[in-house]
C-alpha cells in the first residue's frame, strides 16, 4: 500500500461507467500546502494524498491529481488554473475537490524572524489583501461550481504557521490568519460549500508539526491532521480516519523532479486517454 501511494501513475480499464460515478474523482486545487511541500522546501505527499490513499483503501476513488496545484499559488493563481484549458478535462467530471487558497495573498506581508521571535506587518496592507482574498475567492467557488457542477467542494482552512513569536508579537498576526479563516468560511458558505477548520487542532501540537522555526510548511503529521479533518467532513463522522502508524515513508522531491513528473504524467495521461484506460492517481 505504501508503494502505490508513490506510484507516479496507475491505469485501470474501469468496466462500467456506473462503477466510475460510485467512486469519487477527486481534484485537489491550491497552493503549496495543496501540493504537499515540506518544511524544508521539497515536494513529498500532503494532505490531498492522504485523502486519496484513504478513499482508495476504501473503494471510493476513480481518479485523483494534484496536477493543478503549485507552491506559491495566490487565490487569482488557481482562478487563472481552473480557466485553463488542462483544468476543464480534469473539473468537468470532479466528484471531489479541495481548495487552499489564501495564505499566499496574506503571508508575504508578515515579516518573520524566527530568531528574534518576531512578526511584523501592515494593519493597512494586510486588510487590503484579505478585502482582496474575500473578492476573488468569491469568484473562484463560482468559476469550480461552473466548471465542476457534480463536485463536493471543500475549502480548507489555515493554521498559525510560525513556531517562534514572542506572546506579546501573536496577537496581531493570529487575528490576521483567523480573519483569513472566517473570510474562507464566510465565502464557502454563501457558495453552499464546506469550510475545513483546522486551527485550533493545529495549534493544540503545533511545535511537534512545523520542525522548521523558518518555514511555514508541516511535517507528514501536520498534514495527517489536516487530511483528517477533510475526511471527517466529508464523511460526517470518523470512519475514514488516516492513522500515523500507516503514514507512507518519506520520499521529498524537488521541484525540478516535480516538474518532470508532471510533464511525464501529462504525456502518459493523453495516451491513456486514446487506449480507452482512465488515469487514476499521480502524487509527486
Amino acid at each position: 500500500m505504501r508503494k502505490c501511494l508513490f506510484a507516479l501513475l496507475i491505469c485501470l480499464i474501469l468496466p462500467t461507467q456506473a462503477m466510475a460515478n460510485e467512486r469519487e474523482v477527486y481534484i485537489a486545487l491550491g497552493d503549496s500546502l495543496a501540493a504537499g511541500q515540506t518544511p524544508h522546501s521539497q515536494i513529498d505527499a500532503g494532505y490531498t494524498d492522504f485523502i486519496a490513499m484513504q478513499l482508495q483503501k476504501k473503494g471510493k476513488l476513480a481518479h485523483f491529481t494534484k496536477e493543478l496545484t503549485f507552491p506559491g499559488y495566490r487565490v487569482s493563481d488557481v482562478k487563472n488554473t481552473v480557466q485553463s484549458e488542462r483544468a476543464e478535462r480534469l473539473l468537468q467530471d470532479a466528484t471531489v475537490i479541495t481548495i487552499s487558497a489564501g495564505a499566499n495573498d496574506l503571508l508575504p506581508l508578515i515579516a518573520h524572524n524566527p530568531q528574534q521571535g518576531t512578526v511584523n506587518f501592515s494593519q493597512l496592507q494586510a486588510n487590503f489583501a484579505l478585502n482582496n482574498v474575500r473578492e476573488e475567492m468569491a469568484q473562484l467557488l463560482q468559476l469550480v461550481r461552473e466548471k465542476a457542477p457534480k463536485a463536493d467542494v471543500y475549502v480548507m482552512g489555515y493554521y498559525f504557521p510560525y513556531v517562534s513569536v514572542h506572546p506579546e508579537q501573536l496577537q496581531g498576526a493570529t487575528a490576521a490568519l483567523q480573519l483569513l479563516n472566517t473570510i474562507l468560511a464566510q465565502v464557502a458558505e454563501q457558495a453552499g460549500m464546506n469550510f475545513v477548520d483546522v486551527y485550533e487542532r493545529f495549534d493544540e501540537n503545533r511545535a511537534n508539526y512545523l520542525p522548521n522555526k523558518g518555514d511555514v510548511h508541516p511535517n507528514q503529521h501536520g498534514y495527517l491532521l489536516m487530511a483528517n479533518a477533510m475526511l471527517q467532513s466529508y464523511s460526517g463522522d470518523n470512519s475514514l480516519q488516516l492513522q500515523a502508524n500507516h503514514l507512507p515513508v518519506p520520499n521529498p522531491k524537488s521541484f525540478e523532479q516535480m516538474l518532470e513528473q508532471r510533464e511525464s504524467f501529462q504525456s502518459t495521461a493523453r495516451a491513456a486517454v486514446h487506449s480507452n484506460k482512465t488515469p487514476i492517481a499521480i502524487h509527486v
